[in-house]
Formats: structure tokens, C-alpha cells, sequence
């Protein structure tokens, strides 16, 4: 089985990149971030009319997420357990497909640091450890996966020194990722290249992608139950070099069958 993620950064306006990459991937299943459309205005037919079923969690203007797959989706959950008065975002979708739970992430920035974005940053976090604290040893397969908007060690990103203050990069924010993980989630792409300098992200400024001067902050993490039979990890760099592609890379794992 082949799962991938993939930030479009607007569904719509990347729809052609989308639908020529999933064409040339051939997925089982997509999770997808920063649709940055409202429920309506999902592109429902073109999905379909590529070979998927879909459920998504739309927004005006920014965020947004979206599972899609070849088989029937169940939606199991549109948001976090937990409630946060400060904002109400788009960004986490569960569902169960393939005879497997997939949770779709697409965690907050949390930029400029210090300020009320990066502690609603730590927030969700926290209701993200609570969440995923409940489903780490479930008797079933559970992978979360998406665009988490962290650099968890310095092997993550281009330039280390350049991102001390930055939200995705500060020790609360990398300590809570560290706290995530030891729950006993499986980071795949680092369980299957623990030393290598892997990016998923490339900012459209100064050249990056041509430098390659990126940043590891998309990942998946699977559960005690389905980490055995993980087999690959890849990132898909050459859709970032595509016309009008967005910021993100697609990621995708296979799976082993039972």
C-alpha cells in the first residue's frame, strides 16, 4: 500500500500540479494540507474523476485538509478532541480507510515567536499528544500524517543558525514533537534514514529549491501496530521544481500487506 501527504498550498489554484502528481504516484491514499478553500468550493468532481473518494475539512482563505482514497472513507473525527476558545481552525481530519485510521495534520505555524501564535502553537500540540496518546497502542493500524511544522534536530534543516527564533525550530516546539514521538510513534522517514538530510519544503524566496536549501516539517507517524510493516520512505523533490507547484514536496511511505 502506498500512503502520501502533500501541503498543495491551495487546492484550486494547484489543482493541475495536484492531478498530473497523482496521476505519475499512483497512490493508495493522500492526506492533504493548506487547502485554503471553503467546503464548497473543493474540487469534489476532478478528485473523483482521478480515482478517488474524498472527505475534507474546508476554510476560508487559509488551512484545510483533506483525506483521499481509492477505497470508501469513514470520517472519524473533523478536529481535536478539546476545545481552544482562541481559534478555530481547519487543521486535523481522521478517518478510517484501507482497513487502517489515517489522521490528516497540518499543525500551526506559530510565527512570530514570542506572541499568542506560537503559544496557541504549544496548545494544539498538547491536544495533539492527549489525542495521540489514545491511539498509539490501539489494536489496529493508525498513522498521523501531514505538514507538522517542525524541525526536529538540526539535520532538518538547510542552515540551524538561521532559525533560533523561528517557531518551528524552538526548543519548546521541538521538545513537544520529542514528547509526541516517545509516546512510541514510529518516524518513518528517520527510522529508514537515520542520518541522511531529507526536505520537504522549500521556500519560494532566494532560490531555495535551486539551492536546496530546505526543511524537514512533513512527516508520517505510524503507530506500534502498523510500524513493522513499513518498507519506504520518499520525497517526490521534483514536483517542487514543477510551474506553479507549491512550497511542499509530496511524501509518501508503502506498506507492507498483512
Amino acid at each position: 500500500m502506498k500512503i502520501a501527504s502533500y501541503n498543495v498550498n491551495g487546492i484550486n489554484g494547484r489543482l493541475e500540479v495536484l492531478l498530473k502528481w497523482l496521476k505519475e504516484a499512483n497512490p493508495d491514499v493522500v492526506c492533504l494540507q493548506e487547502l485554503k478553500a471553503e467546503n464548497h468550493k473543493f474540487p469534489k468532481l476532478a478528485i473523483e474523476n482521478a480515482g478517488y473518494h474524498a472527505i475534507w475539512q474546508g476554510q476560508k482563505s487559509w488551512n484545510g485538509v483533506a483525506i483521499l482514497s481509492k477505497t470508501e472513507i469513514k470520517q472519524l473525527h473533523n478536529d481535536l478532541p478539546g476545545t481552544d476558545d482562541e481559534f478555530t481552525h481547519s487543521r486535523y481530519l481522521e478517518a478510517f480507510t484501507n482497513g487502517l485510521v489515517i489522521a490528516c495534520v497540518y499543525l500551526p505555524n506559530g510565527n512570530p515567536f514570542p506572541g499568542p501564535k506560537f503559544n496557541y502553537k504549544l496548545r494544539w500540540m498538547k491536544r495533539l499528544q492527549e489525542h495521540a496518546d489514545s491511539l498509539v497502542n490501539k489494536d489496529l493500524p493508525v498513522i498521523f500524517a501531514g505538514d507538522f511544522n517542525v524541525m526536529p534536530t538540526e539535520l532538518d534543516t538547510y542552515k540551524p543558525e538561521k532559525y533560533v527564533e523561528n517557531a518551528l525550530f524552538r526548543p519548546e516546539t521541538r521538545e513537544a514533537f520529542k514528547t509526541l514521538v516517545a509516546q512510541g510513534w514510529t518516524d518513518a522517514a528517520r527510522t529508514l534514514h537515520p542520518d541522511k538530510r531529507i526536505y520537504t519544503f522549500w521556500d519560494y524566496f532566494r532560490n531555495a529549491y535551486g539551492r536546496d536549501a530546505g526543511l524537514r516539517i512533513d512527516f508520517f507517524l505510524l503507530n506500534k501496530n502498523i510500524a513493522p510493516r513499513l518498507q519506504h520512505f520518499e520525497v517526490d523533490k521534483h514536483v517542487r521544481g514543477w510551474k506553479g507547484t507549491s512550497d511542499h514536496a509530496p511524501i509518501w511511505i508503502t506498506l507492507a500487506d498483512q
